[in-house]
């Protein structure tokens, strides 16, 4: 396909598809998918071999947050039986993150529920990362607390974080659509105050919620404008209990397809797999791995995700290596921070049109008897139990 050579070279080369192509990835048919497969490989593999980054939540609060993000479970007005707690004292926060550690995780994700942190808990999370830094040699932290205020970043790398997690989650122009508490504004803000603040800016989206093609090129081509170094892809996990819990939109080759033009438009940049992968892409995973180069280890924050030891399996099963603490995320050129440019696209250029023609229509999104809703479990171990965390 001349769409996808297009592609191809573009990624090699840093420069941003135009929107027409990425639509045209999106809109590709299902005896197509092995080769789009095949050629967002060849950028992944480029950027980032054959290494896959791995990434341990840690979910230090968790549940009755005054937010109305209609995706989770932790939401106001939520009736998911999910687990809820207040804030893990930072030794236990250290005994969830070291067992991520041991099972291979390179990062520790540490995320609270609630709009933003106050200063009081910037202190409490400081600590926490203080702690997993000492307990832990080499480790990676990155915090996701919601919306910052001024100065709550700086004090943050301060205290040890190398990241700051923030999804922008869907496009602009529907983001009202999704949580009334806050603006897509606010959310733009924060990962600009992470930017400049030095830390690793890490934010995504969330497919599955009803989103047009246009909404996921939309976000997609704002998170390259923002320049993050981490795009977090999440399939929602729909819930019972929550305003999306009938929205099962999502097909595996439907979200091979969104991993695929997100490796396009972000080519240099860690890819991850995050939370749905195991309700979604199911017994496709191993192929998002040839678009991806980064997952979750294990768990999730209120759901259970596939054992540790199966995601390790799954790996060395597909030809891929984990990146040991030794390695280096991201290419030279952005391990340097040449890239940040003060929210410009890096590397961007022009480009025409794809000049393919209108692709067949792809496979029908699975809804009503189709929803697995028994592959949608409930986490009832690890952080805030007395069970052993899955990693």
């Amino acid at each position: 396909m001349d769409l996808l050579n297009t592609l191809v070279d573009k990624g090699l080369r840093r420069e941003l598809p135009t929107r027409d192509e990425a639509l045209a990835v999106l809109a590709t048919s299902d005896d197509d998918l092995l080769d789009v497969v095949a050629a967002a490989g060849k950028v992944r593999r480029h950027w980032f071999g054959r290494r896959v980054k791995l990434n341990y939540l840690v979910n230090l609060k968790s549940g009755l947050c005054p937010e109305d993000c209609s995706y989770c479970s932790q939401r106001l007005g939520s009736t998911a039986g999910i687990l809820k707690y207040t804030w893990l004292k930072p030794d236990q926060a250290s005994d969830a993150a070291a067992a991520g550690v041991a099972g291979g995780a390179k990062r520790v994700c540490l995320v609270a529920s609630g709009r933003g942190p106050t200063d009081r808990d910037v202190d409490r999370v400081s600590e926490t990362i203080k702690t997993i830094k000492d307990n832990n040699e080499g480790v990676e932290v990155c915090a996701c607390l919601g919306l910052l205020s001024d100065g709550q970043a700086e004090r943050l790398r301060e205290a040890g974080a190398d990241a700051y997690n923030h999804n922008l989650n869907t496009s602009e122009a529907t983001y009202g659509e999704i949580t009334t508490t806050h603006t897509y504004e606010d959310r733009v803000d924060t990962v600009q105050k992470a930017h400049a603040a030095g830390l690793s800016a890490c934010s995504g989206l969330i497919a599955g919620m009803g989103e047009t093609d246009e909404d996921l090129v939309d976000v997609v081509f704002s998170l390259r404008e923002l320049d993050p170094d981490s795009v977090p892809v999440n399939f929602l996990i729909p819930f019972e209990g929550t305003p999306l819990g009938k929205e099962w939109n999502l097909t595996p080759q439907r979200c091979l397809r969104i991993l695929a033009m997100t490796r396009f438009v972000c080519p240099d940049v860690e890819v991850r797999i995050a939370g749905g992968r195991e309700v979604h892409l199911r017994t496709m995973q191993p192929l998002a791995l040839h678009l991806a180069n980064s997952i979750f280890l294990g768990d999730y924050l209120t759901s259970e995700g596939q054992a540790g030891k199966a995601d390790l399996e799954m790996i060395a099963d597909a030809g891929f290596e984990v990146e040991g603490t030794e390695q280096v995320t991201l290419p030279e050129h952005r391990a340097a921070g040449g890239c940040h440019d003060g929210g410009g696209v890096c590397g961007s250029g022009g480009g025409g049109a794809c000049g393919s023609d209108a692709a067949p229509e792809a496979s029908e999104p699975r809804t009503g008897a189709d929803a697995r809703t028994d592959l949608v479990a409930v986490r009832r171990r690890g952080a805030g139990t007395d069970l052993a965390p899955n990693a």
